[in-house]
């Protein structure tokens, strides 16, 4: 699994790379082959971004990777990752090394070509029992959940619909604690469109798109705290082309991270207020993109009993498994939106990721890969049906 994971991190698979997608999909169905179970390669439709000069334009996505045995089972479980990193062609980022004789540190070790091998692996050992027969697994990888699964997420929440559990294979933290509940995320773009003027002779003709979008920046950050553990992040600024000119155009993104579903009307609310009083004003356009992407994953009962379950098995293994509510968002939040109860960082243990410090460390691949099959015979026994049971009643 660590030979094989340095070749996987050394072929660039960020989100928007195709070509590298492809490759990864390629190694991917050579590597899953001897499940001898069938393939689904589904294109997803593409989407669009708001460029830094305003415009909406088209964004290409690659395939997601559908394999699946046993479909008619009595028992069905759904396992989830994803190809892409975030780590572009570009990046200085793309080679691995070792930091020590356990650490390894690469793009993408981590999140997440080191969670499918141990998804992989955990398959090949379970494959091998008599309890396989009883249950239908599906592994469902995605080429876009680095830019928020918007294009993957309806066949998510399809997938979801079948499946008793689902299984993600994020990294857990370097101390092997896996995620509890999630934040939801909304990434939103705003568009300024002012009018250019010299910025002598001409300043009052002007509207300045740079000046208005910095004042909504303060209304936007202002809305952190308007609900419990609400926050707004503005990530990204652009506008103007030169100090003597009156710029006419910015674009401000934003990130809002919220605990409560409930709190996605009230925030999409207030930005909407914010948008149109600032487009009111004489000589400016303003114009607001994205929305709420992945609602808040708030645990259910039978999601507590799952994480209970998961951790009786880690037990068995000597694993004391913990968990920790957490800001960051996953495909977990969006199987959990679609109401199955799901374990979401079930992966290798590492850290730093979205970093060039994101490291795995090498000893937790074959104890990750013995839990999840130990997980898969422990459902397989009929040892997870009351998590089923709480799910449908």
């Amino acid at each position: 699994m660590v030979e094989k994971v340095q070749a996987w991190s050394a072929v660039n698979s960020g989100s928007g790379n195709l070509d590298g997608l492809v490759k990864m999909e390629e190694s991917i169905l050579e590597a899953f082959a001897p499940l001898d179970a069938e393939v689904e390669l589904i294109q997803l439709p593409a989407g669009e971004r708001v460029s830094q000069a305003g415009e909406v334009v088209p964004v290409e996505n690659g395939r997601c990777i559908r394999i699946f045995k046993r479909p008619t089972a009595n028992r069905k479980l759904l396992m989830t990752g994803h190809t892409d990193t975030v780590f572009a062609p570009g990046h200085p980022f793309q080679t691995c090394r070792w930091q020590d004789e356990n650490t390894l540190n690469g793009p993408g070790v981590a999140d997440m070509k080191g969670g499918i091998l141990v998804m992989l692996q955990a398959l090949l050992a379970f494959e091998k029992t008599p309890l396989a027969a009883s249950v239908g697994w599906e592994v469902l990888l995605s080429p876009d959940e680095e830019t928020g699964s918007l294009a993957s997420a309806p066949i998510l929440a399809e997938r979801a619909k079948s499946a008793d559990i689902g299984l993600t294979y994020e990294p857990a933290l370097a101390d092997g604690t896996l995620a509890g509940a999630r934040k939801g995320s909304g990434n939103y773009t705003l568009v300024v469109k002012g009018r250019a003027a010299h910025a002598g002779r001409e300043f009052h003709e002007g509207r300045n798109a740079v000046v208005m979008a910095a004042a909504l920046v303060g209304e936007l950050a202002a809305l952190t705290g308007g609900k419990p553990d609400l926050t707004v992040n503005v990530g990204v600024i652009s506008g103007g082309v030169a100090t003597n000119v009156v710029p006419d155009m910015a674009t401000c993104q934003f990130n809002v991270r919220l605990q409560q579903a409930e709190d996605a009307q009230w925030f999409e609310e207030k930005v909407n207020a914010i948008a149109a009083k600032a487009e009111a004003l004489e000589g400016y356009e303003v114009s607001l993109h994205g929305g709420i992407n992945r609602p808040p994953k708030v645990l259910s009962k039978a999601n507590i009993l799952l994480m209970e379950a998961v951790k009786a098995c880690g037990l068995e293994l000597g694993i004391d498994i913990n968990y920790v509510a957490t800001g960051g968002c996953c495909e977990g939040n969006n199987l959990a939106a679609a109401g199955l109860p799901n374990i979401d960082t079930l992966g290798v243990r590492g850290g730093m990721i979205h970093s060039a410090q994101e490291f795995v460390l090498a000893d937790s691949f074959a104890e990750r890969a013995k839990l999840s099959a130990l997980v898969l015979l422990a459902f397989a026994d009929g040892q997870f049906d009351h998590v089923i049971k709480a799910k449908t009643s």
